[in-house]
């Protein structure tokens, strides 16, 4: 009796921590089981350089979805990024949407300025409005090697 005691404990404690190894997974992976409480919005853009799926997207620095898919918009020539945003979160027809850098080399996110004239995004709409993002080795080799002009305070 006392042998079968001991196995039960042991099961039931490897079954709580699968359980809890399970959750860690989902929760660090940013998995999303259910889409329900998120729409998706697409924004294209002429280069999605450093950014892939799962950065974040914020709004006023605030975390409110991430980035799905980037693929390509054959039609228009640009990159197209998918995003599922928080379904409390309104974003209107005149929004913008930028690709931002976090700190001086760190990851690419999108920041998205919501705009507030006209009526709000459907899920599937475009984001017409788009900026992409510096590059600051491009900007660096330029100053480097003479590339930027500097403008002359006295020829104004």
């Amino acid at each position: 009796m006392k042998k079968y005691a001991m196995e039960t404990a042991v099961g039931i404690f490897v079954a709580i921590g699968l359980l809890c190894v399970g959750y860690l997974t989902v929760k660090l992976g940013n998995v999303a089981f259910f889409e329900g409480d998120q729409y998706r919005v697409l924004a294209r853009f002429t280069s999605v350089s450093g950014l892939r799926p799962g950065s974040s997207v914020q709004m006023y620095g605030i975390e409110v979805g991430r980035v799905e898919k980037l693929g390509m918009d054959e039609q228009v020539q640009q990159a197209q990024v998918e995003m599922l945003i928080r379904k409390n979160i309104k974003i209107y027809e005149d929004a913008m949407a930028s690709i931002k850098t976090e700190g001086l080399i760190g990851d690419k996110y999108v920041s998205i300025d919501p705009g507030g004239m006209g009526d709000p995004l459907k899920p599937g709409d475009t984001i017409i409005q788009t900026q992409s993002a510096v590059d600051v080795g491009d900007l660096i080799s330029k100053y480097a090697f003479g590339d930027v002009k500097k403008e002359d305070p006295e020829k104004k």
